[in-house]
């Protein structure tokens, strides 16, 4: 059996791939297909919304308690004054501005991999909680936040009683 006569938008006679002016209304479809995709990821990687400098958001850490939710952001060189912390539901958000060290003498980068500008990161809490018990705390770097899980979140043991 030949394989091309499975494939709906190859031409039977010589195999290549259709375009726009084919009267075949699936080879025409997957042609008009093609350029959406091919236009859709060429303008992406070309914009500079999605360049890694815009891309930045510091990596978190989430771990759940039998209390509370504990959220740890790795943040070197982001002053405190510059970070904001929001929690609305279950959803979490950590926005802030990383500044730009300069310095007034030039000097010649060989290599940098350090990130700067404006971030902005939310993460779903794995458990509902109480949005007036949040605390921060920032230290050497690292952003820790304590979220305390409401009481309908919270484990709740229960007693067995023998009878």
């Amino acid at each position: 059996m030949n394989l091309r006569n499975l494939v709906p938008w190859t031409n039977k006679e010589n195999g290549a791939v259709a375009h726009r002016s084919s009267t075949n209304p699936l080879e025409r479809m997957r042609w008009e297909m093609d350029q959406v995709f091919d236009r859709f990821f060429s303008d992406i990687w070309a914009s500079d919304r999605w360049s890694e400098e815009a891309m930045w958001a510091p990596p978190l850490d989430v771990k759940e308690t039998e209390d509370e939710v504990i959220v740890h952001a790795e943040l070197p060189g982001v002053d405190p004054k510059d970070l904001e912390i929001t929690v609305s539901g279950d959803l979490l958000t950590l926005s802030g501005r990383k500044e730009v060290k300069t310095e007034k003498k030039e000097e010649n980068w060989f290599h940098s991999e350090c990130r700067y500008g404006e971030f902005r990161r939310s993460v779903t809490l794995p458990a509902a909680v109480d949005t007036k018990d949040v605390n921060a705390d920032f230290k050497n770097g690292v952003l820790t936040i304590h979220v305390k899980k409401s009481e309908n979140a919270q484990a709740k043991r229960i007693p067995v009683k023998a009878s």
